[in-house]
Order: structure tokens, then sequence, then C-alpha cells
């Protein structure tokens, strides 16, 4: 499995906005085995991706997809920046193949 754990910074006052934006057409990504945005209790405008796929390559070819592309379209505005990037090797988990 692959995983991927990042930080994105929102406009001031845009983070909902965004949030929307991030997970729509989330649920079609194949290869997705968990797909979790999550605010950032400490800063209004930040937001935490967590993501888990099968392997790296769905989760490139989910990148390419007409959905994801059009929510990235979209989102590019509103997004003030990134922080915090980390990759993981998934092993299991509640909700994830083993």
């Amino acid at each position: 499995m692959y995983g991927l754990i990042g930080k994105m910074l929102a406009q001031p006052g845009k983070r909902d906005e965004l949030i929307q934006l991030l997970m729509a057409g989330a649920d079609a990504m194949p290869g997705c085995l968990s797909y979790v945005v999550a605010t950032d209790p400490t800063n209004a405008d930040a937001i935490w991706i967590t993501e888990v796929w099968d392997n790296q390559a769905s989760h490139q070819g989910s990148l390419k997809l007409p959905a994801v592309q059009a929510a990235i379209s979209k989102a590019r505005p509103l997004i003030a920046g990134f922080g915090e990037r980390f990759e993981t090797n998934p092993v299991g988990g509640v909700g994830l193949a083993s």
C-alpha cells in the first residue's frame, strides 16, 4: 500500500469552500482505500489530508482523472500554500484491506 499525509493552507476564510472541492468526486478514485480530509484545530486555514492507496501507481493515475483535474482547477485559487507532506507505507488498520 501507499500512503500520503499532507497539510494544505487555504486562503483566509476559504477553508470550508476548499474542503468541499477536495471532497468532490473523492469516492470515485480507483485504488483509493481511504481519503480523509480534516481541519486543523490550531489553524483556521489549515487542512490535513490523509490518503491510503493500494499502490503508488493508483495515486498517480488518480491525478489524471477528469473529475480530479476539475477539482484541482477549481481549488487552485483557494490554496494559499502547503505545509508538511509525508509518504507512508500503510500496513493495515480499520477499514483497510491488509
